[in-house]
């Protein structure tokens, strides 16, 4: 008899989405009518939106973070949106260039730098696999651009629509989703007129998604949708755990009378408890704001992470000198560039947890 169970039927669970499309055409919109989203605006996109969202991350570490704290349940919500892929790529190549002290991908040379690019994104969706383990539904979205694609049994190339990532890492993303929608404008090119050297004019412009993979474009779904459907999130409702439906119109309850309180005699009543006297709050460094952080010259990418996680420069300071990087007294905004971006970003969870090592709070 096996120690393992076997279990069968469909599972319900929460889904995770990529969708991905021209700039412009509605995405962040789109995303905002999941359930109870919470936004990770990579590139500043939502400013206009009506949405909640998170701080705009500076650095990889940062993005890791808040997607750490989703995962914790430290920020309620029912659907994590990533808001796009590619300018999260952005910030994973400039965490693998700036741990390697290199100008860029090709500086590594043989292709390797793409490869390591690969495996520190491939820690995002690690991340998120666990959020949606704890519950809450995943959507990733991202531009598209139109690329040159080759058949390899077949001769000759033709153009299609792809994500605007590095080639390393758009395999990954469409992997590890359940369903990749792709949107676009709908349009139709025709003749002006009956003439052999008409010209060719353009009509349509509907936003329609697709759901199944095309030569032109790639895309997938596992909950049987049709091909093509319009660009409305109801499209999809159906597929997304946590979607409210519209509440039914029910006749408002009519008030009950209350009888009225009796009176109790005076000497019943009895005096109010003294108030007790609050217990000592713990003693936590509160650390600044990001702009007074930046003020005493702390750089961009470190502040918002000192900040999010109450670590204050004096904290940081004692810890880089108790490892010997430099004077405990030397000030933060004289450590090298490469050293803040290099080590105290790149490696931001190891160096938070020396800071907290180092606290000795009364308990």
């Amino acid at each position: 008899m096996s120690k393992y169970a076997v279990t069968a039927g469909v599972q319900d669970s929460p889904v995770k989405t990529v969708l991905y499309g021209p700039e412009g055409i509605g995405k962040s919109t789109f995303a905002s009518h999941f359930p109870n989203p919470v936004f990770i605006d990579t590139e500043g996109g939502t400013k206009r939106l009506n949405v909640k969202r998170l701080p705009q991350p500076t650095s990889w570490a940062m993005l890791l973070d808040e997607v750490a704290e989703v995962r914790k349940g430290s920020i309620p919500c029912g659907t994590l949106v990533i808001d796009t892929a590619d300018w999260a790529e952005r910030l994973a190549i400039d965490a693998v260039c700036a741990k390697a002290k290199v100008d860029g991908l090709e500086d590594f040379g043989y292709g390797k730098g793409y490869t390591y690019l690969k495996e520190e994104f491939g820690k995002l969706l690690d991340a998120l696999e666990e959020v949606l383990n704890t519950g809450h539904n995943v959507l990733i979205l991202a531009h598209a651009a139109i690329t040159k694609f080759e058949q390899p049994d077949a001769a000759g190339s033709y153009d299609r629509w792809t994500m605007k990532t590095t080639k390393q890492v758009e395999p990954l993303i469409r992997e590890w989703c359940d369903m990749l929608l792709f949107v676009n404008y709908q349009t139709v090119v025709e003749k002006s007129g009956s003439a052999p050297n008409a010209k060719n004019k353009v009509t349509g412009g509907r936003r329609v998604m697709y759901t199944t993979h095309h030569p032109c474009w790639d895309a997938k779904n596992r909950f049987g949708l049709p091909d093509e459907m319009p660009f409305d999130y109801a499209s999809i409702a159906a597929c997304i755990p946590g979607t409210t439906p519209a509440p039914a119109s029910q006749p408002e309850p009519q008030p009950r009378p209350q009888p009225k309180p009796q009176s109790a005699p005076e000497e019943d009543i009895l005096p109010a408890p003294a108030p007790q006297p609050e217990p000592p709050a713990e003693t936590v460094p509160k650390a600044l704001l990001v702009p007074d952080l930046i003020a005493l010259g702390v750089p961009e990418k470190l502040a918002p992470l000192m900040s999010a996680n109450n670590v204050t420069p004096e904290e940081l300071q004692a810890v880089v000198g108790k490892r010997g990087y430099f004077p405990e007294d030397m000030l933060i905004r004289d450590y090298p560039a490469d050293f803040v971006e290099g080590c105290l970003v790149a490696a931001w969870p190891q160096v938070l947890q020396m800071v907290l090592d180092s606290r000795d709070l009364p308990f």
